[in-house]
C-alpha cells in the first residue's frame, strides 16, 4: 500500500471553493452487508478519481478497522484519537495523513464515553463544522442506531443505506423511520444493493435481487443505480490479514472495481448541488421514484466550476 507522493501531511487549508465540501454517512442496522467495505473503498476511488480532493475517514467504532487499513506509522500517543476530537468539539488535532492521501481520524480504544457525550444528534455536525476541513468526510457507523449513528445521520448531507437481503432492508426501514422521526428529509438518504448475486434466484425465476429492488421502489426510497456484486477476490482482501486492502489496488479487473468506481461518480455527481464539481460522466442513477438524466459533455451536475 502506498500514499499519493504529491499530498501533504497537514490537513488542506486552500480555498473551499476549489473543492467539494460534503459529509457522507454509510449506515446500517444490521452487520455483515459490506459497510465497512464500501465506506473505506469509496474514499479511496473519490481521492483517485481527483487527486487534489481531499478526503478525510471518521470510524464511530472501536474496532480499527480504519486504523489498520490506513495509518502509515504507529500513532503517537500525544496526537490524540476520535475522543479528543469529540473533547475538544473540533478534529483538526486528530486528522491524520493515511494511506492513498487519505486523511483519517485514529479510533478510540472505547467508544462508550463517546456514546455518553452524543445524547444531542447535532453534536458531531457541531463539531465537523467548527473543523477546518475542506473536502469530503465519510462517516463508518457501528452496525446500530444508536446515539452515535444517529449523530453521524444529523451531520450527513448524505446517507448511503447498504442492502443485501431482506434481513437488511427491513433493517432499513427503521433508519428512513429515524430520518421521518428527527424531521429529516427522506431523500438525504440513498440505497445501495451490496454483496449482490445475480445467479441467486428466490421464486419463479424472479432473482433476489429484482425483488429488492421492487420492494425499495413500492416503498418509494431514494437509490443509487450501482450495485455492489459479493466478491470471494474482495472477502480475501478483507479477511486474509490484519490489514484490509484497497479494491481499486488489488482487485483490479473484477466487477467490484468497476463497480466501486462507478458508485464513486455517481455520488461525486449527487453532490455537485452542494458544491461546483467537473468530472467523468456518472451513471445513471434512480433516486426514488425518479430517474436522473446524464450530466452533459461528461460533467456533473451543478456549474462549472471557475
Amino acid at each position: 500500500m502506498g500514499t499519493f507522493p504529491a499530498v501533504s501531511e497537514a490537513p488542506p487549508s486552500t480555498d473551499a471553493s476549489d473543492f467539494l465540501r460534503a459529509t457522507v454517512a454509510v449506515s446500517s442496522n444490521k452487520g455483515g452487508v459490506g459497510k465497512t467495505t464500501v465506506v473505506t473503498n469509496l474514499a479511496i476511488y473519490l481521492r483517485a478519481l481527483r487527486e487534489d480532493q481531499p478526503v478525510a475517514l471518521v470510524g464511530l467504532d472501536d474496532q480499527r478497522i480504519l486504523d489498520r487499513m490506513f495509518e502509515i506509522e504507529a500513532p503517537a500517543a500525544a496526537r490524540g484519537n476520535l475522543k479528543h476530537g469529540w473533547a475538544e468539539r473540533s478534529l483538526d488535532r486528530v486528522l491524520r495523513l493515511g494511506q492513498y492521501g487519505v486523511y483519517y481520524v485514529p479510533s478510540p480504544p472505547d467508544v462508550s464515553l463517546l456514546k455518553a457525550r452524543a445524547e444531542n444528534p447535532r453534536t458531531l455536525a457541531g463539531i465537523l463544522a467548527r473543523t477546518d476541513w475542506r473536502g469530503i468526510i465519510l462517516i463508518d457507523t457501528k452496525s446500530d442506531l444508536e446515539a452515535l449513528t444517529r449523530n453521524a445521520i444529523h451531520a450527513a448531507d448524505r446517507v448511503i443505506v447498504p442492502i443485501a437481503d431482506w434481513a437488511s432492508l427491513e433493517e432499513a426501514a427503521k433508519t428512513f423511520v429515524l430520518l421521518e422521526r428527527d424531521r429529516l428529509p427522506i431523500d438525504r438518504a440513498r440505497v445501495v444493493f451490496t454483496l449482490v448475486d445475480r445467479r441467486s434466484r428466490v421464486e419463479r425465476g424472479t432473482t433476489l435481487l429484482e425483488r429488492l429492488e421492487a420492494e425499495v421502489e413500492a416503498r418509494g426510497w431514494p437509490r443509487y443505480g450501482t450495485t455492489i456484486s459479493r466478491s470471494p477476490r474482495v472477502e480475501a482482501l478483507n479477511s486474509g490479514s490484519g490489514c484490509p486492502a484497497s479494491i481499486l489496488h488489488r482487485a483490479r479487473g473484477t466487477a467490484v472495481h468497476a463497480e466501486l468506481r462507478s458508485l464513486a461518480h455517481e455520488l461525486l455527481w449527487d453532490l455537485a448541488g452542494f458544491e461546483r464539481y467537473v468530472g467523468a460522466a456518472a451513471p445513471l442513477a434512480t433516486w426514488g421514484r425518479r430517474v436522473a438524466a446524464r450530466p452533459a459533455d461528461g460533467e456533473y451536475g451543478g456549474p462549472r466550476r471557475r
